[in-house]
């Protein structure tokens, strides 16, 4: 029999896919299975993650993995999508659904908490988050002690989803620093510790101790002992590869339905404007403050790409075949500084489909840019990362580039960016290569 090929098993799990890999100690992905679950409701008739078939799923996989003769797993870790508790009674039972944090937030609750605590803009620059309603993880928990006092004295422990994941393995429950830093509203960044709400309203008694990132538990499961990882934020996660690669300053914009510009060298504390334009801090697993801005300019690019598609009858996804045009280019700059503006209502006014789909990426990267420069800070930057959806488009890359004349742009590709962070997070425990410097794929993009 072939000796065992050593392996770090990873859930990675968003809110439509949830995936699993095998990954080998030179960072290649060598097994993996998807999954998608309906929804279900909680009990105010709102859709929400089935928690018991991805708990079901979870266990069945990792059983399915550690049967795989050709693979040896010596650890294991999870990502998955932040904002989301899970509340555990002392035997380690769900108490409630897996809430949505898309769930409509009671403002007279959210207000009361505010007054008690110097107001929103206070609460929010102290918490380094806008106030986003059950967006803010830790306002979920204080709901759930305001409007259900009886589940909440049951409740041992409130985890997050990726730990709550990790205590399905280890049945230990810890508290990992990428999930609480993100926009939970639990965390005084400021004072490196959690907010003092948290001290006197009886939350803290409901939260797990703190573990490091790279922090593990060695179990033994079915008599191989194993490595288990605490669990990460996904964001964070993502951020992990290119921290491990790059020592000098950079921005990395990672591009989706949102597209979040990260800084985890900007160390200046929120500003009030910074809030009011949508700014937070995550939390790196390095447990420092990453300054981060957000923009909806991937829905914006779905909703504009379908309209230019119904007016000059191709395909929805006729915009991947155009090239970039340096000549439309400039002829795009130039009437953007002229005031124009890109709006549906004036597509008579273009020619050609090109021609539109030149001046509307245009007027998309100057909201972009306006975005990313937001988190920009004091110390010297001189590169831009670009991965996801974006970095795959020359036109949007080549205006990016422009509107930063004096950075380097890079396309940036990491595959599967989000599970390599969370093996990488504890690659000390299970792998015993370096960790390669060739692992980001970048390509410059000039003015």
């Amino acid at each position: 029999m072939s000796e065992q090929q050593p392996v770090a098993a990873i859930f990675d799990i968003g809110k439509t896919n949830k995936k699993f890999f095998l990954i080998d100690e030179s960072y290649h992905i060598v097994y993996e299975v998807a999954q998608q679950f309906d929804e279900v409701t909680d009990e105010d008739g709102d859709a929400c993650e089935n928690l018991e078939a991805l708990t079901n799923w979870v266990n069945d996989t990792f059983e399915k993995a550690l049967q795989l003769p050709a693979y040896q797993v010596k650890a294991i870790n999870f990502s998955t999508y932040g904002a989301s508790f899970v509340y555990i009674d002392k035997a380690g039972k769900p108490l409630t659904p897996l809430y949505n944090y898309l769930k409509k937030y009671p403002a007279q609750l959210a207000e009361k908490l505010y007054a008690a605590h110097g107001g929103v803009d206070l609460f929010s620059k102290d918490t380094a988050s806008p106030a986003l309603g059950s967006l803010n993880s830790g306002l979920q928990l204080y709901r759930l002690q305001q409007q259900q006092p009886a589940i909440f004295a049951q409740t041992a422990y409130a985890l997050h989803l990726p730990q709550f994941i990790s205590y399905l393995l280890t049945r230990k429950a810890v508290s990992d620093i990428t999930s609480i830093g993100c926009h939970t509203a639990l965390w005084n960044f400021k004072q490196h510790q959690y907010h003092n709400w948290v001290h006197t309203s009886g939350m803290l008694e409901k939260l797990a101790p703190v573990a490091a990132a790279d922090e593990v538990q060695e179990i033994e499961y079915k008599g191989r002992p194993i490595h288990v990882g605490t669990g990460l934020h996904d964001s964070s996660a993502a951020l992990i590869p290119y921290l491990r690669n790059f020592s000098d300053a950079f921005i990395l914009i990672s591009t989706g339905t949102w597209c979040i510009s990260l800084n985890p060298f900007n160390e200046e504390p929120l500003t009030a404007d910074e809030l009011q334009a949508d700014c937070l801090c995550y939390m790196s697993y390095q447990n420092k403050p990453v300054k981060a801005s957000r923009l909806f300019a991937g829905q914006e690019h779905e909703n504009i790409t379908k309209k230019l598609a119904a007016h000059f009858g191709v395909t929805h996804d006729f915009y991947k075949n155009v090239a970039f045009d340096y000549t439309m280019g400039k002829w795009a700059m130039e009437e953007y500084t002229n005031g124009k503006r890109f709006t549906t209502a004036g597509l008579n006014g273009f020619d050609t489909y090109e021609r539109a789909y030149h001046f509307f990426l245009y007027d998309l990267v100057q909201q972009q840019k306006k975005s990313t420069s937001l988190i920009l800070g004091a110390k010297k930057t001189t590169r831009v990362f670009v991965d996801g959806g974006f970095s795959r488009n020359p036109i949007f890359m080549n205006f990016l580039a422009w509107a930063f004349p004096a950075m380097e742009v890079y396309a940036a590709s990491v595959s599967q960016a989000t599970a390599i962070g969370a093996a990488l997070a504890i690659h000390e425990h299970w792998s015993r290569k370096q960790i390669a410097g060739d692992m980001v794929e970048m390509k410059l993009f000039h003015i």
